[in-house]
């Protein structure tokens, strides 16, 4: 996303932080999200130990002066080369440097730094899923796109499996499993067997898991089932909270629900969509980290139809 920064065929007019940005845009923005999320990962210290993994990541939040030169550098390469969207803010009545700092978190945090965490996940789960799925998969894409003529909205909407895939790793491994707010009025938190007074002002925390993997709402709720929604098993969307807040519901200025949910899907249905294009099926090696999973693609297997 940050080669943009540098396509000039001359180079002629081009900042030095263009193209100090362009050549090292990711380790930028990488060193920049590792201090935000460093406090949602684990050292892998045995359980006994688990106050000084607090003490140490936890207890105070890292100096901002670690991070603020790599992240200015992003923030002028953004306010020089994003003209267009900057001056629509303003015409809007943003103000314009408050503007570039949300489209730097927006691309680096939001689109970068959840799609660098997703695509793994979601390559994680369907290389687990084993070669049936990866055929049917395969099938169902090429068939799809031949008859639709190319890779497009409406084809990616006549892909139920594929749909049905993203859906099914955003609910047994969410991206974000963890939520945490102030509540903004009294209120009462049900379960199935009990109900929990909440006053205003407190904080609540939410483990996603807890509610995406429960066995009472999901039958096998534990295990990968790839067509778990399509057909009539769409209804169960509403059980799908990776978004922080329903699958069937949208973001708006009242909720706190992912305001990016819909691209996000469309994104990763794309990738399952270009990916089976090219190939029948892979291999691969997966090791978890505090950030999700590390994947190392062994082999892959060429098309062996066109579409």
């Amino acid at each position: 996303m940050f080669d943009s920064f540098i396509q000039n065929k001359t180079g002629a007019g081009l900042s030095e932080c263009t193209f100090k940005t362009g050549r090292s845009g990711p380790k930028l923005v990488d060193t920049w999200l590792l201090f935000q999320l460093a406090p949602l990962a684990t050292l892998g210290l045995p359980k006994i130990f688990n106050y000084v993994e607090d003490i140490l990541i936890r207890t105070l939040p890292f100096p901002a002066c670690l991070t603020k030169s790599g992240y200015n550098t992003l923030y002028e390469a953004f306010r020089t080369h994003a003209t267009t969207l900057l001056n629509e803010a303003e015409k809007l009545g943003l103000d314009r440097n408050e503007a570039c700092h949300n489209v730097v978190f927006t691309a680096g945090f939001n689109a970068y730094g959840g799609l660098k965490n997703q695509f793994p996940v979601l390559l994680k789960w369907v290389g687990l899923a084993g070669d049936k799925l990866h055929a049917d998969l395969a099938s169902e894409v090429r068939g799809v796109v031949s008859a639709e003529g190319g890779v497009t909205l409406n084809a990616l909407e006549k892909m139920p499996l594929v749909k049905s895939v993203v859906y099914e790793v955003m609910r047994i491994e969410p991206v974000v499993p963890y939520q945490y707010g102030r509540a903004r009025e009294d209120m009462v938190v049900r379960s199935h067997d009990a109900s929990f007074e909440v006053k205003k002002g407190e904080m609540l925390f939410g483990y996603q898991p807890f509610a995406t993997k429960d066995p009472r709402i999901f039958e096998d709720a534990e295990v990968f089932v790839a067509r778990r929604f399509v057909g009539e098993g769409e209804k169960m969307l509403k059980h799908v909270l990776w978004s922080n807040g329903k699958e069937t519901e949208e973001s708006s200025v009242s909720n706190k629900q992912c305001p990016g949910k819909n691209l996000v899907v469309v994104l990763c249905r794309l990738f399952l969509v270009d990916f089976f294009l090219r190939y029948d099926t892979f291999q691969f090696e997966f090791k978890q980290s505090g950030f999700g999973p590390s994947i190392t693609i062994k082999s892959l297997t060429n098309a062996s139809t066109l579409y």
